[in-house]
């Protein structure tokens, strides 16, 4: 096992924090490929977290990553 944020750290993944804030949890996402190349997906989750919590954030996530629905004119 390996220390998520050393695999993050390797992708250019950063975050700055707002002065006062406190990074509370994390949902992480991962794009995983084996050795025969197939492709899969996979999650993991900060300790401390109910799935209430993880069900709000993938959810979040999943609105601020659609793009804008864009009428035909």
């Amino acid at each position: 096992m390996e220390p998520i944020g050393d695999l993050l750290d390797s992708l250019g993944i950063c975050h700055h924090p707002e002065p006062g804030e406190l990074i509370a949890g994390a949902v992480v996402l991962l794009k995983v490929i084996d050795e025969d190349g197939d492709v899969s997906v996979r999650q993991v989750t900060s300790d401390g977290l109910n799935w209430l919590e993880r069900m709000a954030m993938l959810r979040v996530a999943e609105l601020t990553e659609r793009p804008e629905f864009e009428a035909d004119e």
